[in-house]
């Protein structure tokens, strides 16, 4: 496995090493001795996350303010085009965000630490999407930034309006978020 850096030095792009040949192909999705070298962090996951979703869906921007999730997000079914926004108040790179194609055909994963908005937003006919995350689901504390807000600025490859949850609906700006110290 390899990492390639981003505009935000925490978040990183994962390359698998993988071998195929006639039969099919076969790499490891995560190795936490490796995960360690490459990222300079120990992690622990407790919790694994499948979803499905049609073109065109946008799922986020999410985080939990309280049991903040590290998450590592990869495909493995169709595209998707994944965001993650640093809402950590006392970051160089706040407010920034960056954004990666994830694929079943490119199997790149991306590391997002504690203290980042996720989001994605499908771009082939369907996608499955895996994550594990370093923390349990907390629908008490959980949060979401408009996924248009200008503040921001994403370039999201859109193709028409997405189909947004009422959660994403209502999410509020980034002016407005409970942030990270």
């Amino acid at each position: 496995m390899n990492a390639l850096p981003t505009a935000i030095a925490d978040v990183l792009v994962l390359e698998p090493t993988v071998f195929g040949d006639a039969r099919g192909f076969l790499y490891e999705s995560f190795n936490a001795r490796r995960f360690r070298q490459l990222s300079g962090t120990s992690v622990e996951f407790v919790q694994d996350n499948h979803s499905r979703s049609a073109r065109n869906v946008l799922r986020g921007l999410h985080y939990q303010i309280v049991q903040p999730q590290g998450k590592l997000v990869r495909v493995t079914a169709g595209a998707v085009f994944d965001v993650a926004v640093d809402l950590r108040a006392s970051s160089a790179t706040f407010g920034r965000w960056v954004g990666f194609e994830l694929s079943a055909e490119n199997r790149r994963q991306m590391w997002i630490p504690p203290g980042f908005a996720h989001g994605f937003l499908v771009t082939s006919d369907s996608a499955e999407v895996l994550y594990k995350t370093t923390d349990y689901w907390a629908p008490e504390h959980e949060r979401a930034i408009q996924w248009d807000d200008a503040a921001l600025g994403i370039a999201w490859p859109l193709a028409g309006a997405p189909a947004l949850s009422d959660k994403d609906r209502r999410a509020g700006s980034l002016a407005d978020a409970e942030l990270f110290a």
